[in-house]
């Protein structure tokens, strides 16, 4: 028997070497998960500089259902 669930939460990692590419990744992220009924609840960000001072961002997205 196939139980199809509705999924509520779902929480994304994201990474790149610059903030308008994270960005650009996360965007593309909402109009994916649009598809399956989920809105951005919640991002939260970060940024690291290594010892070379390359700066890496990250961040974690936070989808509920409508």
């Amino acid at each position: 028997m196939l139980d199809l669930e509705m999924l509520k939460d779902k929480v994304e990692f994201f990474e790149a070497h610059d903030l308008s590419t994270l960005e650009k990744k996360i965007n593309e992220q909402i109009q994916h998960n649009k598809a399956i009924l989920l809105e951005l609840h919640h991002v939260a960000h970060n940024m690291h500089v290594d010892e070379n001072g390359r700066r890496f961002f990250s961040a974690v997205a936070h989808f509920k259902a409508k």
